[in-house]
């Protein structure tokens, strides 16, 4: 298998009555960012996604924050998921599973991607009341696993997210964003010993 001349990118937009997103994403970048999504602890964790993933990642977003965060973080999300679905084309090459367990002070979180072409998501362990907690101001602790959920869907992914420990909700919501990111960057890095599509029916 020998690598794309080109690197694996898209660009894309979406506008709806409650927001607007404009994402470009390379998947062989370095994981340089430029986010903005207009809620700051998203913008956080979009950032480590970028760096530990090693994608570059590029997003512009506004929305009806005033009445609450959750539909321009869910919509910067789905595009997400659309933009790495369409970067990784037909996944000639690519390594396809990845598995992270990454710690941050007293969180520790796991991930396990599958770029299986079957959308799927297992999110379980964070603590009783987590879903609940505000976050930075504006980012509410539910939206972690709803943006896992967009994601996964739009990508076509199989992910495992599972929290081991933690006690502080940002260290917490980090450690999944930062172990999402180096399974997910396990799974899309292209294999030399890879022919073709990693699967036996022939496609992903």
């Amino acid at each position: 298998m020998t690598r794309p001349a080109d690197h694996r990118t898209a660009s894309l937009r979406r506008t709806t009555s409650e927001s607007t997103v404009e994402l470009t994403l390379d998947l062989d970048g370095t994981g340089a960012s430029h986010i903005d999504t207009t809620v700051p602890f998203f913008d956080h964790l979009l950032t480590a996604f970028a760096k530990h993933s090693l994608t570059d990642l590029t997003v512009r977003a506004s929305g009806d924050t005033h009445i609450d965060a959750h539909h321009t973080v869910e919509d910067v999300a789905i595009v997400l998921g659309d933009a790495i679905r369409e970067a990784l084309g037909d996944k000639a090459g690519i390594s396809r599973y990845g598995d992270a367990l990454v710690p941050l002070d007293e969180a520790l979180a796991q991930a396990v991607v599958d770029l299986s072409g079957r959308p799927y998501l297992v999110h379980e362990g964070e603590p009783a009341g987590f879903e609940m907690h505000l976050i930075g101001g504006h980012f509410t602790g539910s939206l972690v696993r709803h943006t896992f959920e967009a994601i996964s869907f739009h990508s076509l992914a199989t992910v495992h997210v599972r929290v081991l420990a933690g006690r502080d909700p940002h260290h917490i919501a980090e450690a999944e964003y930062k172990a999402l990111a180096r399974a997910f960057r396990q799974a899309k890095a292209l294999d030399p010993l890879v022919e073709g599509i990693p699967s036996t029916k022939g496609a992903l």
